[in-house]
């Protein structure tokens, strides 16, 4: 058995309200082992069977996945002492210390323990600071959102698309915005370079960057919008820029920034993940850390897509990747400028790997149910942190699945605390799968601006 402790400052457990965050619990998280029940890890940690099957939204209760992780919100175990048993051995079982032990049990003997002796396993405290926290949302459903609204400071509503001469195209999101200021949520209008037929365009970004009369459209129609749309602010998310324009981004970002301050919005850029200022490459050369750092309000760094639709199987977001990438920018950038990127989403590869052949996309919560549903056994990646598994399907072809889970999700997130950041953003927050938001608030509190 393995263990992690982690407190929540929330009361989304599965029979609390999760718009209201209210009282201190802790969150644990136990890795499966071979013949574990949930009614078994329910007794353990004192918890209800229904409780873990909604937080971990278990598909099938009765067949759990070797290494699956499962958390577990409890604020102190009461433990019925067994013959054999010693403070050390309790203490390894639970992973926690002796001395928690003893300072909970003020009048407990540790040399002197008997059977049917009861006493209090503590999990102490472990918030790290506050975080802001960004979602971008493309097309999630009203309940799904609903029950983000309590983890984010921002929602990102993906995207209104900007065309060579400055247009922009509207979206459909009056009902989500509405409920986002409801949950004291700020919306935030994301505009993008992405062509009528999918994919960010260079012509696009080419086009705007370089001629001043579109930038100035551009800038029209996007204040018209952030007015009549009552928005908190903007983020630019111009991607595959040419890197020959590289400068010409930034003199529209000084422009754009400028413009849109005067009338009290902020300012958010999404950049591609370097870990030098010369890395080549049309997704990363135009993307000018510093100037971004000095200029933009937050910059939205995507530390994810290392495991990517079309390349070879491995964790989309290993965590030393992530580091590289963190130990660059807060060199250029304010730390306390940077939102860090996480995924909420996972790849099943086929084997073995051929370029030019697609994985297939999948939310964390389907990685985890196929896992059961074709007996794998879930590893974990201590490199990259990050879970996997393999299975072989009706075919006979042998599969590898990357994915996330509450351990990895936790390592990643540490990285906000260790760098000093400002907050993460999510791409997307439209698949619910409660261990990014559980895990989240045991180790922030999460600001709002409104």
């Amino acid at each position: 058995m393995t263990a992690w402790r982690i407190s929540w400052n929330a009361n989304c457990g599965s029979h609390a309200s999760v718009d209201k965050p209210e009282r201190m619990i802790i969150l644990t998280i136990y890795t499966v082992r071979r013949g574990d029940s949930l009614y078994a890890i329910a007794n353990k940690y004192g918890v209800t069977v229904d409780a873990l099957i909604y937080d971990n939204q278990i598909a099938n209760p009765l067949r759990l996945v070797e290494g699956q992780a499962i958390y577990i919100p409890v604020t102190s175990v009461s433990y019925r002492v067994r013959p054999g048993d010693s403070v050390y051995s309790i203490a390894r079982s639970y992973n926690t210390t002796v001395a928690a032990i003893t300072a909970a049990n003020p009048t407990l003997n540790p040399a002197r323990l008997y059977p049917g002796q009861t006493i209090t396993i503590p999990f102490p405290n472990a918030m790290l600071g506050n975080a802001q926290v960004n979602g971008f949302t493309v097309s999630g459903s009203e309940t799904t959102l609903r029950e983000w609204m309590p983890y984010l400071t921002y929602i990102s509503f993906f995207s209104w698309q900007a065309d060579a001469g400055g247009g922009i195209t509207p979206i459909n999101d009056d009902r989500v915005r509405t409920n986002a200021r409801e949950a004291n949520v700020a919306p935030l209008m994301s505009v993008t370079n992405i062509q009528p037929g999918g994919g960010f365009s260079s012509d696009i970004a080419h086009a705007i960057l370089t001629n001043e009369e579109a930038q100035s459209t551009l800038l029209t129609n996007i204040m018209a919008a952030m007015r009549q749309r009552n928005y908190y602010g903007v983020i630019f998310d111009i991607e595959y820029v040419y890197p020959y324009d590289r400068e010409s981004y930034n003199q529209f970002l000084r422009r754009a920034v400028s413009m849109l301050h005067a009338e009290g919005y902020i300012v958010m850029t999404a950049i591609a993940p370097k870990t030098s200022a010369t890395q080549a490459g049309t997704l990363y050369e135009a993307h000018d850390y510093p100037v971004h750092g000095e200029l933009v309000d937050y910059v939205i760094i995507m530390t994810y897509e290392w495991g990517y639709l079309y390349g070879p199987p491995m964790a989309v977001a290993p965590i030393n990747e992530v580091r590289r990438v963190l130990d660059y920018a807060v060199s250029v950038i304010p730390s306390n400028k940077i939102l860090m990127g996480m995924p909420n989403y996972a790849y099943d590869w086929t084997l073995p790997f051929v370029q030019g052949s697609a994985a297939r996309p999948m939310s964390n919560t389907a990685a985890i149910a196929q896992a059961s549903d074709v007996g794998a056994v879930i590893k974990y990646d201590e490199q990259a942190q990050a879970p996997f598994y393999n299975y072989y399907d009706s075919q006979g072809r042998q599969h590898e699945v990357w994915f996330d889970d509450a351990r990895s999700i936790e390592a990643r997130l540490r990285l906000i605390h260790d760098y000093n950041l400002a907050g993460l953003s999510y791409w997307t927050i439209d698949n619910l799968f409660r261990a990014q938001f559980l895990v989240l608030h045991t180790m922030y509190n999460i600001a709002k601006v409104i």
